[in-house]
């Protein structure tokens, strides 16, 4: 069984590996992951095994983290977390699930906390203040002493609980690193302050560090309340789509009008809108016809005018005209639910260049007790016989630095770089109508450097229209009857041409037979019709006149599909079909191929008709005749393009072993694969029926239409099926990229500069020592300028 469930009570990226570590050990658990940013663990695991209660132990076990089993629907009523507010409060009033109660409780006392923190700090501001004026002040030890122990162990408890719930499995968190810090402050300055005969021979042994433990848990505690509020600011484009469905519905209950919670709303419902109104649910008009803004569900900015028979999206906006429509997807089924999964299943998962971050952090916690314990040595020991310091000094240096170790270092920024980045941009990119399934996906998509596009319903709007039709009008009658028997896209074509021009009139069929690819037969009024190719029409030993045969050869120039038309022995007409090429296709291949990306239509068509829509279009390269299951074939030579087969020679079967492997996921075939092949490939189809190359492709890119894209196949589903949105996938894949590597040369660079500083390395030559209260200042904000810095993909144009 595969779970999603919400974590409260983490804090920092190492709680993330210890929640891993101690729920990985559960026998039956088989897989686990954690997000620290979005605060939610995916597990995979033998429900035989394991249930709920066992994994909301285990979580516990770890630390102050609670598992929230959000399965029973709870809601509680409630305005929104003041974390998460924004400069509008149009949503009070809305329902919060369970897992945000407990975060906006949380958040509370995490708020009310920093305030008396805040309060209990201002003695010791005033303590500084006037000794950096240089007033003699009495000794003021105790007074320090009582006011720093309940800040310290009150204000400070869940950081000490949570090491001490650390140490009991035999790990350790960035608490750790706290509570060891400011504990030893503490214990110094105690002994110190009722012990002071001790330290007499000590230069400045009678100096206290009550301050630094008190401003040191100020500001982690500050930095938790800020990150707390900028992790809600990063997850507010889901919240936002949370707050779109309309809370009331107007339906039809006995012929009579009653307005209900959309909660109630069963299938088939009759539900009255007017102008103005949300849509409560998704379904198909039965009454009226209206222009519908569906911009907050596909990105597209234009309403679009809707008539009887045609689907509506729930949470879309009646922009006028009254209609009624019957309700055909509620709950969890509409595509509004649909999309909100998918956006909270993607930010729940782990973008490959993340797994770097994660190393590090599993074993930062360790090197950094290491480092500080390597510097205490350096400095009380060896220090002194180097005459960098004196030996009556040693030991307050020596503690003063291992504290500044301790507190400066920050696993947290590590943890919140990618996932922060990955949780802004699919949700900026699900309110454009752009679904990034896998954070995998979203890092692939900017190295892309060869695009597949199938060419009917992607490239084309796949609804083949009559271009021409030559033939006697007393015909017409035939050639509707006997194209309405037949269920195929081209027939279908010609029989809403025919209903079109008023000419259609149904004979008797008889004798109805399609031949596969060829065309149809039929004895219609008594006469014998045949509809489909010129091959077919010479099986048949029927001569085609030379002047339908030339224009049917012009028609194939314009890349239309031909059939001839024949009654008795006599072909008597010629009809051109063609797909039209969407709007937007042109420019979007003009763009990519600007880009350096190579362009490639995949096709069933014959080879003429492809190669003009394809030169037409602009594309590099032109697959034509390809079967549905040859498809994927083609894929992988486009990967396996400029292979160099010799690296492969030890293998048994060489690249064609790594050619056919299965694989799940693009992570899976952008690890483990990527090395096999010099091309990343993506496939652009229609989601159904290129499902196998949509599989094969580094990614697959499906184009949804309207409801179904709940269905739809590939990594990323556009919704509304706009070309355009293939370009904007690209664009926000590069951005997020480009923000999580600036997210991780910050993270990396703080420490790797913060750690070495703290330890002294600067006095001996520049006479600089860091302080542990600017050590503690630059840990609390080192974790938020990393998430801030995530928030600038919300201002992405």
């Amino acid at each position: 069984m595969k779970k999603i469930y919400p974590i409260v009570g983490m804090h920092c990226a190492s709680c993330k590996a210890l929640i891993e570590d101690v729920v990985g050990d559960v026998d039956g658990v088989q897989s686990v992951k954690v997000n620290y940013a979005t605060e939610k663990m995916a597990i995979e695991y033998d429900e035989n095994l394991v249930n709920v209660d066992v994994l909301k132990k285990a979580v516990k076990s770890a630390g102050s983290y609670e598992l929230v089993d959000t399965s029973s629907g709870k809601t509680v009523l409630a305005s929104p977390p003041v974390a998460h507010k924004m400069k509008s409060n149009k949503h009070e009033g809305h329902e919060m699930t369970l897992d945000e109660d407990m975060r906006e409780k949380r958040y509370r006392k995490l708020q009310n906390k920093v305030f008396w923190l805040g309060i209990g700090s201002i003695p010791f501001v005033l303590i500084m203040i006037a000794m950096m004026m240089g007033s003699m002040l009495p000794s003021l030890n105790y007074i320090q002493f009582v006011i720093a122990t309940p800040i310290l162990f009150i204000g400070g408890k869940e950081i000490f609980q949570s090491a001490w719930s650390a140490a009991k499995v035999k790990a350790t968190n960035m608490d750790t690193l706290i509570a060891i810090g400011t504990g030893t402050a503490w214990i110094y300055s105690t002994v110190v302050t009722f012990f002071p005969q001790l330290f007499s021979n000590i230069e400045n042994g009678k100096d206290v560090y009550f301050e630094a433990a008190v401003f040191i848990i100020f500001f982690i505690m500050l930095g938790r309340y800020l990150e707390a509020r900028a992790k809600g600011q990063a997850s507010a484009a889901i919240k936002t789509l949370l707050h779109l469905q309309a809370k009331e519905a107007t339906v039809i209950r006995n012929g009579v009008e009653v307005i209900i919670p959309v909660e109630e709303v069963v299938l088939g419902d009759v539900i009255i809108i007017k102008p103005g109104q949300k849509l409560p649910v998704d379904g198909i008009i039965s009454k009226g016809s209206t222009s519908i803004d569906e911009s907050m569900i596909t990105g597209e900015s234009l309403p679009v005018e809707k008539n009887i028979g045609d689907e509506v999206i729930g949470a879309t906006i009646n922009a006028s005209g009254s209609f009624q429509y019957k309700a055909t997807k509620i709950g969890a089924d509409t595509l509004l639910s649909q999309i909100i999964k998918m956006v909270e299943d993607a930010q729940a998962t782990e973008a490959p260049i993340q797994r770097l971050a994660d190393k590090v952090a599993s074993v930062f916690v360790p090197l950094v007790i290491s480092i500080a314990f390597v510097s205490w040595i350096f400095w009380f020991f060896i220090a002194p016989q180097l005459g960098v310091i004196s030996a009556a000094s040693s030991l307050q240096f020596s503690i003063y630095v291992a504290i500044t170790v301790l507190i400066i270092a920050c696993p947290c920024a590590l943890g919140l770089a990618t996932p922060t980045a990955v949780m802004v941009g699919t949700g900026i990119a699900a309110g454009r109508g752009i679904l990034i399934k896998d954070a995998s996906a979203l890092e692939i998509a900017h190295s892309l450097n060869v695009i597949v596009f199938d060419k009917t319903g992607t490239l084309t709007l796949g609804k083949p229209e009559v271009q021409m039709l030559k033939i006697d009008d007393k015909y017409l009658p035939l050639l509707y009857s006997i194209e309405k028997e037949s269920h195929h896209p081209l027939a279908t074509s010609v029989v809403n041409h025919i209903k079109s021009i008023k000419k259609h009139v149904s004979l008797k069929v008889i004798n109805f037979k399609d031949v596969s690819g060829k065309g149809v037969t039929a004895q219609v009024d008594k006469k014998k019709v045949v509809v489909g190719t010129g091959r077919f029409m010479k099986e048949l030993k029927l001569n085609i006149p030379s002047d339908l045969d030339k224009l049917a050869g012009a028609l194939r120039e314009k890349a239309q599909t031909v059939s001839f038309i024949s009654v008795g022995d006599e072909v008597v007409g010629v009809v051109g079909i063609a797909d039209s090429i969407k709007e937007d296709a042109i420019d979007v291949i003009s763009k990519l191929k600007s880009r350096g990306i190579r362009t490639v239509m995949i096709t069933g068509d014959n080879q003429k008709t492809a190669e003009v829509i394809g030169k037409h279009l602009g594309i590099d390269e032109v697959f034509a005749e390809v079967l549905p299951g040859e498809k994927a074939e083609k894929i992988r030579e486009l990967q396996l393009n400029g292979l160099d087969t010799s690296f492969f020679a030890s293998s048994p079967r060489g690249a064609h072993d790594i050619a056919q492997k299965k694989v799940s996921s693009p992570v899976e075939r952008s690890v483990s694969e990527n090395f096999a092949h010099k091309s990343v490939v993506a496939m652009v189809g229609d989601g159904i029926n290129d499902a196998p190359a949509l599989a094969t492709a580094d990614i697959g890119i499906a184009m949804g239409t309207g409801t179904d894209v709940a269905i739809a196949t590939g990594d990323i589903v556009l919704v509304k099926g706009t070309l355009e949105k293939v370009v904007e996938s690209i664009d926000v894949s590069q951005k997020t990229l480009l923000v999580i590597k600036q997210n991780l040369f910050w993270a990396f660079g703080y420490n790797i500069i913060g750690i070495p500083v703290a330890a002294g390395v600067l006095f001996p030559f520049f006479g600089i020592l860091l302080s542990p209260i600017i050590a503690s200042m630059a840990m609390a904000f080192s974790s938020v300028s990393v998430v801030g810095n995530s928030l600038r993909l919300r201002y992405l144009r």
